[in-house]
């Protein structure tokens, strides 16, 4: 592919000092394998970097960090590249590639792992259970632990565990002018307590230590499946369920089109459905009767919860999430599943634009919310639900189409929501940033102000230092 003509070219004797020093591979575009690293997830994320640093370790890293500073380039981070807007990939500056630190050690005996910044949850999940533990992961395999982590951390066993970052013990991290640093509570407090929902801003994040607990390898969970017409009665069921019930329930709820799965009638392929995944962790005789008042809600159409690997649960949703669609999403966190949310639902699922599209929703309650607010940078922990009104579609050239859907579902919640989860903030700039954090942003641009002043690490849901109160690109 010809290189374009917009892509400034790197060269020179600094480039030819990093690549004398740096283990891993920089590709410039025209390179061999350059097109294949500057993809990400969200396939409408189409950018070209000056130049792609695939990092074969921390030291690759400092080097990447310190030669763009000198370069003075825009630098983007990518560890699984998940972001639904593209922070991984940047056009014309330098992307730090942590996709080859693969490491990942588990102590069984300290019920602890220390996993390198590239690792996906599937990767993570599938070392922990060879030893039957686990810790609060994403619920698509395929997604990078650093992004997660660093956002506070949703996942089918937050209401058991709590967060991915109530679960985190250290990290690993490299600043802005190159330091290595490992970051825990009682190293640096402060810089910890902003890690744990402050997202890339401080620095990249090469290592994350984490404490585990004794979970699968075998649980009781899977999907459940009710027409759109009987959600309103289900999901009053899941509304009380989520406040009340014991912390080994998780719940997930899905409204739209029914997927073409092999334990859903053939002749509902199509049609809106609400979908709920449960995980139950503890024994399954008492699970299966905890779950049984949504079956007297309404008659499922399916109902496949049922003794199976925890793994499998952790990638069931893999394949309603592949890499090369088309992804835009908005979100909202809510107080509770209100009748006026349960309504949005139902209309959404009617009026979807594309078979992959959905609304989804995560049930905050249990031991996440017993977390004291202040203890990380995640803030809000009062029951509800994280919705996410997500289009996805192949590439069509309907893009706007598939957006105002999402936007139209989005601004029908807006009465009802209280802020957003930063992981789910997509083109909201400053203003998402402020419903994310709230009264923390002042305590989080302190540690911006001091981490990183110059506000390098930008490519994210941007905590912007109080000497650069300008937007930058």
């Amino acid at each position: 592919m010809a290189v374009e003509l917009d892509t400034p070219a790197v060269e020179g004797d600094a480039f030819e000092d990093l690549r004398r020093h740096f283990r891993g591979a920089l590709l410039r575009p025209a390179e061999e394998g350059y097109d294949g690293a500057r993809r990400v997830w969200n396939g409408a994320i189409d950018r070209r970097p000056a130049l792609i640093a695939r990092c074969a370790g921390a030291d690759d890293v400092a080097r990447a960090v310190r030669f763009s500073r000198a370069q003075d380039m825009l630098v983007s981070v990518r560890g699984g590249g998940h972001s639904v807007a593209g922070h991984a990939v940047c056009d014309g500056g330098l992307m730090i590639d942590l996709s080859l630190m693969k490491s990942i050690a588990v102590d069984a005996e300290s019920r602890t792992a220390r996993a390198s910044g590239g690792v996906l949850w599937g990767e993570l999940d599938r070392a922990t259970q060879r030893f039957g533990l686990a810790t609060t992961g994403g619920m698509i395999s395929h997604t990078g632990i650093g992004g997660l982590t660093l956002g506070g951390g949703l996942g089918n066993l937050m209401r058991k565990l709590g967060l991915t970052v109530d679960r985190l013990r250290s990290v690993d991290l490299v600043g802005a002018d190159g330091e290595h640093l490992r970051v825990s509570g009682e190293s640096d407090p402060e810089l910890f307590w902003g890690l744990r929902g402050g997202g890339g801003n401080f620095g990249v994040a090469t290592a994350f230590e984490y404490a585990l607990h004794p979970i699968g390898p075998m649980v009781l969970g899977g999907p459940m499946l009710w027409p759109i017409a009987d959600a309103p009665a289900v999901l009053r069921v899941v509304r009380e369920l989520s406040v009340d019930a014991p912390d080994d329930l998780g719940i997930a709820l899905f409204s739209r089109l029914a997927p073409p799965m092999p334990f859903i009638p053939a002749e509902q392929y199509g049609k809106p459905v609400l979908m709920l995944l449960v995980l139950w962790t503890g024994d399954p005789a008492q699970g299966q009767r905890v779950v049984e008042p949504l079956r007297r809600a309404a008659t499922p159409l399916a109902d496949v919860v049922r003794v199976v690997p925890y793994l499998a649960l952790q990638s069931i949703g893999d394949q309603g999430a592949p890499h090369g669609n088309h992804y835009y999403w908005k979100s909202h966190r809510l107080p509770s599943l209100s009748d006026e949310v349960i309504d949005v639902l139902v209309e959404a699922a009617g009026t979807i634009t594309s078979p992959f599209s959905q609304i989804g929703g995560w049930m905050i309650g249990g031991a996440a919310s017993r977390v004291d607010p202040a203890a990380t940078a995640v803030g809000a922990r009062e029951t509800g639900v994280e919705l996410n009104v997500t289009a996805a579609w192949l590439p069509s050239g309907e893009d706007d189409r598939h957006r105002a859907w999402v936007r139209s579902g989005w601004e029908a919640l807006r009465p009802q929501g209280v802020g957003v989860y930063a992981n789910f903030l997509s083109d909201e700039d400053a203003a998402g940033v402020r419903a994310a954090y709230g009264d923390r942003l002042a305590r989080l641009t302190a540690l911006k102000d001091l981490h990183d002043p110059d506000n390098m690490f930008r490519l994210n849901a941007n905590i912007v230092p109080s000497a650069d109160r300008g937007e930058r690109s």
